[in-house]
């Protein structure tokens, strides 16, 4: 019997099938999937900038995961059953509940065809099918993504217009497009602004972020939502404010200003902002897992109103890098000086190469070392202030020092600022950003 030509081999053939279920079978494993998902979601990114925002790139990975491992659970099937995930449902309900328009939803799913047909064409390049069924494999692989796009597209519409509906009938959409108009910095009326948010913007504002560790946000985004409208409530109790503002800022976050009228008794209890230690232990005892939050410094006015929450953002990306993620609660402030210097993570990585030098391996003593210089350098140099912070002899911080000097080849003094910042960066970001190999003296 004669090789089957090209032509006779049809995209719904056994051996295409068989060729698909090993292929299925490598991609769905995690570490695959992953990189699939990753690999979709930036080019989708790259084309819809409006989803760049966290918790809105958090939604599309959701929805991304989901349509990937139903449609490669159903593509050897002769069938085609289609059956819409529910995190698809969600980030459609996202991008309705931020104000964007339909367009954005619409250039999301014709941004991911073009990105998966991409990926199609690399993943045969790369793991090549017979030649005699390379053909039926592309058209088959080309045709269900496209029907799984547009059968999407067609039911999604439907959920955005229905949460969208919702949205306009409620104040909510009146207080989100007010507060997306704040932070964006356009020119609007205090008064009225304050009117429409139920919230006097020409206080101070102490302005905080919410959000569930990943994986484990529940079984519905509405449920969620309401969880951390609960913890805000209590935040803001705690610190004192007169009221607490609200905004959604995904299925699984929110964004959060507590009002700190001075005229109100209690305010003074978080005037240097949450990285007074007594406010942080009190907070932290009101936020139990899955729930974080992180924290801005407190500011006036509507300028402090954007300022503390730019600031919150940021702790929320430094506690979601690094091993401070391990807490349930971060203030700016404490980690200001590691964010700004991670700003540009190589110049960072060099930074700590450069003035650690031999103090930057990764075993065991050489982190004894970096630890005492670093209390060192916050106890204003001081050995016995040191020894108590560390709760060793006076003597052992000496040695220590003298030590740490002779690795560094120079006094601590002629570059105590720079070891303090590469320190800190450190300290915040973990030994992940240390170099493969410490410099030599």
């Amino acid at each position: 019997m004669t090789a089957a030509s090209p032509e006779r081999i049809g995209p719904n053939s056994e051996v295409v099938r068989d060729w698909l279920a090993d292929y299925v079978y490598e991609t769905m494993r995690t570490d695959s999937l992953e990189q699939v998902v990753s690999r979709l979601d930036s080019a989708i990114v790259a084309k819809v900038p409006e989803l760049s925002d966290r918790d809105v790139r958090r939604d599309l990975a959701a929805s991304t995961r989901a349509h990937a491992r139903t449609t490669l659970s159903g593509i050897t099937s002769d069938t085609f059953e289609y059956v819409l995930p529910e995190e698809a449902h969600a980030f459609a309900r996202t991008i309705a509940r931020r104000g964007f328009d339909l367009r954005v939803l619409l250039r999301t799913y014709h941004a991911g065809l073009d990105a998966v047909i991409d990926y199609m064409t690399d993943a045969i390049e790369e793991r090549p099918a017979p030649q005699e069924i390379e053909r039926a494999v592309m058209l088959r692989m080309f045709d269900r993504a496209t029907k799984w796009v547009n059968m999407s597209v067609e039911l999604l519409t439907d959920t955005y217009m229905e949460e969208r509906e919702r949205v306009l009938r409620a104040a909510l959409n009146r207080r989100t497009e007010t507060i997306r108009a704040l932070l964006a910095g356009d020119d609007i009326d205090a008064d009225q602004a304050s009117v429409r948010l139920g919230y006097r913007l020409n206080q101070r504002h102490l302005a905080f972020v919410l959000w569930t560790d990943e994986g484990e946000s529940g079984s519905g985004d509405g449920e969620v939502i309401g969880l951390l409208e609960r913890v805000a409530a209590k935040v803001a109790a705690e610190v004192g404010a007169g009221r607490v503002l609200t905004a959604a800022s995904g299925a699984s976050g929110m964004w959060a200003w507590a009002g700190l009228d001075d005229s109100e008794p209690g305010h003074g209890r978080i005037e240097q902002g949450a990285a007074d230690i007594g406010a942080l232990e009190r907070i932290g005892d009101l936020v139990d897992a899955p729930v974080r939050v992180a924290f801005g410094a407190p500011a006036g006015q509507i300028a402090g109103f954007r300022q503390s929450h730019r600031e919150a953002v940021a702790a929320r990306q430094v506690a979601e890098r690094g091993p401070v993620r391990a807490h349930r609660v971060i203030d700016y402030r404490e980690v200001e000086i590691a964010y700004l210097a991670g700003a540009d993570d190589a110049a960072m990585r060099g930074l700590i190469g450069r003035e650690l030098r031999a103090l930057s391996g990764r075993d065991a003593n050489s982190a004894r070392l970096r630890a005492t210089l670093h209390a060192y350098l916050k106890s204003h140099r001081s050995p016995e202030a040191t020894a108590k912070l560390l709760g060793v002899h006076k003597n052992t911080v000496r040695y220590r020092i003298q030590r740490i000097e002779e690795l560094l080849g120079r006094p601590i003094e002629q570059r105590s600022l720079p070891l303090e910042l590469a320190l800190a960066c450190l300290a915040v970001y973990g030994v992940d950003v240390l170099p493969d190999r410490p410099e030599a003296r």
